[in-house]
């Protein structure tokens, strides 16, 4: 009965007659209205990220905050170590980085639901911030204690994890924590001007300002320390290592003291506060804040080594330090050596290219050549690769070059666990440590053309791009669109620039939501797990080699690890890496199909 009442309504009225109706019978009524047109692929992507991103925020997070990796039960929560479930972590890919790709899809959409998600991720941020204004690693909703409890267990025995082994109770500036959160504070500010996010903009710039080495400090002015306020407790050096387990004549520990007090460019902390005050005095018009960008520009020029070494070191005396002067190169954790670096010399060279351009001031690219020259004579050794496969992957340099001697350092560690290890460094390119490259890969011809490019440009032309900088501009400029989909660096900030999204393919885009499902969450290989907290671990020397070039020691470390490549010894096993709910996987994700539905071209 069902099939013919639905044949009737569907047919015209002759074919009615030749089923058996009359002329008698009433007129059919209104054709039904015809299906809904399907969505467009732009509205299928949209409806992918408003579910993805509820999922996250009502069910992932907690209060808003998150860490780096959950399994898809929740029951274990990674950040850079095992986490707590009350935990939030500011570090990259953590809790800001997820409220950036939030606030882009609302610019992409419009949509209120991913500026409510953003906004619940904002006041998690607002809750980490440190009374002085910045942000540590890590936040812990359940109080200070429930912190401490952390820092004594899991973060003690992170034996490669220093920055973790010890509570500061302040706050830092390494790996643009707070660099990434003070930016997203000053997007939700400027978002609908809430006034719940003014003073959290305003704190942050404080600390960037109270932090910064002052005059009275010489050649290290303008530079910023590791971590601030100083806590006087922190560990000024490491336990003597076993001299037995050490071959002659190799360094160890911390050789300069206290590195949370040097002048630090490791992971770009200058070029990082830099960029986040130059937001400031274009969106806020801050002018007042040139003066702090100008002095810490000056310091990286002024910290370059003199000579023919003429690199820098990851940190900086900021003072005399045991016969030694300011300004000069320091060793920072156990595994980095008062050496130069490689890597942190690169990025000081681009640095220098953006000051440049920031200020045509030709002083910016005065000693780049004598960087550059450096740079080329010092490679690693054509045979680097056979010696040590750590040593492949494109790697061109060693990462830490001795001074004076131009010669390459390489890091080393014996034992299995904190309480019975050590690093130390020496010229042994063999069996170096996995979790902090023996080599980095750089670029010299791209830094040659560069430099290139800037010093053959006119005066005129010089002047011309000075006066789209953004230290120059007279009224309020807008932030870029996205901050989420690529890092926003220098060149987007000038006056006309446009920073475009890349080109996603339908294709992809369909993958994607094919991949999300109806559950709602992506899930991707999690790059490291961790051994549990059981105790401290033994004291009794050991003297195998099992854990020498992994990222883990024995069971009582604490310290992450890839699941398919463990120590090869009991009782490891290699394993496939388990599906996690991986932040960094979730942001490219969101981000290419931000990129889809609301492209910047």
């Amino acid at each position: 009965m069902q099939r013919r009442a639905f044949l009737s309504a569907s047919l015209s009225p002759i074919a009615l007659a030749a089923c058996g109706g009359s002329s008698d019978d009433p007129p059919p009524g209104p054709a039904p209205a015809p299906p809904p047109a399907p969505a467009t692929p732009q509205a299928k992507a949209a409806d992918a990220m408003k579910r993805a991103v509820s999922y996250l925020d009502e069910v992932v997070s907690y209060r808003g905050g998150y860490v780096w990796s959950y399994s898809p039960d929740l029951t274990q929560t990674f950040g850079e170590m095992e986490a707590k479930r009350t935990m939030c972590w500011i570090q990259p890919p953590g809790t800001p980085s997820m409220g950036h790709i939030f606030l882009d899809a609302y610019h992409a959409t419009g949509d209120e639901r991913f500026y409510q998600a953003a906004e619940r991720t904002a006041l998690a941020v607002v809750a980490a911030q440190h009374a002085s204004g910045g942000w540590n690693y890590i936040y812990d909703f359940a109080g200070e204690e429930s912190l401490k409890h952390w820092y004594e267990t899991i973060g003690r025995n992170g034996w490669r994890l220093e920055e973790f082994q010890n509570y500061y109770g302040n706050a830092t500036f390494d790996d643009a924590g707070t660099a990434v959160a003070s930016q997203f504070m000053l997007r939700m500010w400027m978002e609908k001007k809430d006034p719940r996010f003014e003073a959290p903009v305003n704190k942050a710039i404080d600390f960037i300002r109270n932090a910064q080495f002052g005059p009275e400090y010489g050649i290290a002015s303008g530079g910023w320390p590791q971590r601030f306020p100083h806590y006087a407790g922190s560990k000024a050096s490491m336990p003597q290592p076993n001299i037995d387990q050490m071959p002659t004549g190799a360094r160890y520990g911390m050789e300069d003291g206290d590195y949370t007090l040097h002048v630090t460019f490791n992971d770009d902390v200058m070029g990082e506060n830099i960029k986040f005050l130059t937001l400031c005095v274009m969106t806020l018009g801050r002018t007042d804040l040139i003066d702090t960008i100008t002095r810490a520009m000056e310091c990286m020029r002024s910290l370059q080594n003199p000579g023919a070494q003429a690199g820098w070191s990851l940190q900086h005396l900021s003072r005399e330090t045991n016969g030694r002067p300011a300004g000069s190169p320091a060793g920072a954790r156990t595994y980095e050596p008062r050496s130069l670096a490689t890597h942190t010399t690169q990025t000081n060279i681009q640095q220098l290219f953006n000051y440049f351009t920031l200020t045509g001031d030709r002083k910016f690219l005065a000693r780049i050549p004598e960087a550059i020259a450096w740079l080329k004579s010092v490679p690693l050794p054509a045979d680097a690769v056979q010696k040590n496969p750590l040593l492949g992957g494109g790697r061109t340099h060693p990462t830490f070059i001795e001074l004076d001697t131009n010669e390459p350092l390489y890091v080393h560690r014996y034992g299995s666990n904190i309480n019975n290890g050590a690093y130390f460094f020496d010229k042994d390119i063999t069996n170096t440590i996995s979790h902090y490259s023996a080599g980095r890969a750089l670029n010299i011809a791209s830094l040659e053309k560069r430099y290139a490019e800037l010093n053959g440009m006119s005066d005129t032309d010089v002047a011309a791009m000075v006066a789209r900088s953004p230290l120059k501009v007279t009224q309020p400029t807008a932030l870029p669109k996205y901050f989420g989909i690529r890092e926003v660096d220098f060149p987007d900030l000038f006056v006309g620039a446009k920073m475009t999204t890349p080109t996603v393919p339908e294709t992809e885009v369909n993958q994607l939501i094919d991949e999300l499902g109806t559950k709602n969450y992506w899930t991707s290989a999690v790059p490291e797990i961790v051994n549990p907290f059981r105790g401290p671990g033994p004291v009794t020397p050991y003297t195998g080699t099992a854990y020498r070039s992994k990222h883990v020691g024995d069971v009582y470390d604490t310290s992450p690890y890839p699941a398919d490549n463990p120590p090869e010894i009991a009782p490891y096993v290699k394993r496939d890496k388990p599906q996690f709910i991986v932040t960094s996987d979730v942001i490219r994700r969101l981000g290419r199909l931000i990129a889809y539905v609301a492209p910047v071209v």
